[in-house]
């Protein structure tokens, strides 16, 4: 909106030729969505204590958190409002790919609010059957796959990381591979959030990280010289993923433990769905295993679970699952787990940015 505004005055007033520029305006985006978690938390956080939508706490889970028994959930409609008003301010709105990462993260956010919603009034942990949410999942990320598949220009190989010169093109392939991307980043960002902190941390860096794919990618001369596919248009998402890192780091200042509010599913839901989107419309898909390390393994560690208590009549391989939680019933206080989980996010970050030069 305000590039709209302000950008065609640059033919009488120099300064706003700032605006031309992605950089300038992924800062802005940033920093207007922190500021918007500053000024619309407290309130946010006060109203949800007033309609008492509190967590529930699952009675299987450690029992360490019994003590967080009704701290405020549904936090993420604070990232979700920030970013998208801070993403309508500072974006160039002709771009068809910001929209995209608008609707993808509208729709699962919805999908996370039904959930959500279901769990405060039964006061239960179950909230949407697992058939309906996944249901509902694989149609939105069913349509985002279709989208893409017939955008003008749009390219289905798949870039495979080391090897620049090995990309198959998927074909009508592409769009099973995009949907089970786009529904895996939801879930397992969904079953990272257990902790104080804990998925709101990587989230921020994979953001940061696909804010600078999204500006090489976008730019064909900085694609060329590093090898990458081009994607025209996809820069402009470098100032979505701007504001999703402000308003990640907004809603830490509250979600820190000990945590003054949690997202819910609501967040979740839809912070994974956009990262999967992200990886796909930037034509680095596989590193998202790598940049969103942490989710991965997180999702992994509940098959592994189930799967071998399931097999085996009873048995475990971690005390409790997701792998958080092993952690914790070692004797790790949650802020150890929570920051050396961001430390492990950091490296597996800056691990994926290497990648650019080793191909």
């Amino acid at each position: 909106m305000l590039y709209h505004l302000l950008f065609p005055l640059k033919t009488y007033f120099s300064v706003f030729n700032v605006f031309r520029y992605i950089t300038f305006r992924s800062i802005y985006a940033l920093l207007t969505a922190l500021v918007i978690c500053f000024v619309v938390g407290p309130w946010l956080i006060h109203k949800l204590t007033e309609l008492q939508i509190g967590q529930y706490i699952r009675e299987d889970g450690p029992a360490s958190h019994y003590a967080k028994a009704g701290t405020p959930t549904m936090g993420g409609i604070l990232i979700v409002f920030a970013t998208l008003l801070s993403t309508l301010l500072w974006t160039n709105l002709a771009s068809p790919y910001v929209w995209l990462l608008i609707v993808v993260t509208l729709g699962f956010a919805a999908i996370g609010f039904v959930d959500d919603y279901l769990k405060v009034i039964k006061k239960n942990n179950h909230g949407l059957s697992g058939r309906a949410k996944l249901f509902s999942q694989i149609v939105l990320a069913l349509g985002v796959a279709l989208v893409l598949y017939y955008s003008p220009g749009f390219s289905t190989t798949l870039t495979i990381p080391f090897f620049k010169k090995v990309q198959p093109d998927l074909g009508w392939g592409f769009i099973p591979l995009a949907v089970f991307i786009i529904v895996g980043a939801a879930n397992a960002v969904n079953l990272t959030d257990g902790l104080d902190g804990l998925a709101i941390g990587p989230v921020i860096i994979a953001a940061a990280t696909y804010m600078i794919f999204s500006y090489l990618v976008g730019n064909v001369k900085i694609a060329e010289y590093l090898q990458i596919p081009y994607v025209r248009g996809a820069g402009e998402m470098a100032v979505f993923c701007g504001a999703l890192v402000g308003a990640g780091m907004g809603f830490l200042w509250f979600n820190a433990y000990p945590a003054q509010v949690f997202m819910g599913d609501v967040g979740s839901l839809a912070l994974g769905g956009v990262l999967g989107t992200m990886a796909l419309v930037t034509k680095q898909e596989i590193l998202l295993a790598i940049v969103g390390g942490i989710f991965v393994v997180e999702a992994i560690s509940v098959i592994l679970q189930v799967g071998f208590f399931k097999a085996t009549n009873g048995r475990r391989i971690f005390r409790m699952a997701p792998i958080h939680h092993h952690f914790e019933l070692k004797g790790w206080p949650e802020p150890k787990v929570i920051v050396r989980f961001w430390i492990l996010a950091i490296i597996l970050g800056l691990l994926s940015l290497s990648t650019l030069k080793l191909r």
